[in-house]
């Protein structure tokens, strides 16, 4: 008999021994981050709008910038003499917005380089001498354009930009 209790606590043993625990899957959560996280377009063009004021004059403008080519509409409205509205096309080379300005003034239609330095969110407008070559005012020299005195824009709404530029 004692060998029979023996030889089945052994059994019993062995067969507890045998037998795999079974740990339960950890719990998988979704990924809360893709699913809130909103979807941001890097490719598209961004829109800027920036307003610039000195005295009883400002210049309203509104930039599209797709990918390193500039288009959007720019109006100087001053308060002593001929105001100005039209588009501009060109394109960024570095911290400069390289742009043509063909623009309404006078009743006449006038096409003239405008550069603008962009930093953080403002605009400073360049100013250089300019020269006419082929019914277009361009910079004499791209090189001694100065930033130092021009006209400063600032980021601003572009709900109220957009009016001032239709």
């Amino acid at each position: 008999m004692k060998k029979l209790i023996l030889l089945g606590a052994i059994s019993v043993l062995m067969i507890h021994c045998n037998k795999k625990t079974e740990t339960p899957a950890p719990k998988i959560e979704t990924d809360t981050i893709a699913v809130t996280e909103p979807v941001v377009d890097t490719l598209g063009p961004k829109s800027f709008c920036f307003v610039g004021v000195t005295g009883k004059d400002s210049v309203f403008a509104s930039i599209d910038d797709n990918l390193g080519t500039i288009t959007g509409k720019l109006t100087y409205k001053n308060s002593e003499k001929d105001s100005s509205k039209g588009d501009v096309t060109g394109f960024k080379s570095g911290d400069t917005l390289k742009l043509t300005y063909e623009f309404a003034s006078e009743g006449k239609k006038s096409k003239r380089d405008i550069y603008f330095l962009q930093k953080d969110n403002t605009l400073t407008e360049g100013i250089g001498d300019h020269k006419e070559e082929d019914g277009q005012s361009k910079y004499a020299d791209d090189k001694k354009v100065s930033y130092k005195d021009g006209q400063r824009l600032i980021a601003s709404d572009c709900a109220v930009v957009n009016k001032a530029v239709k």
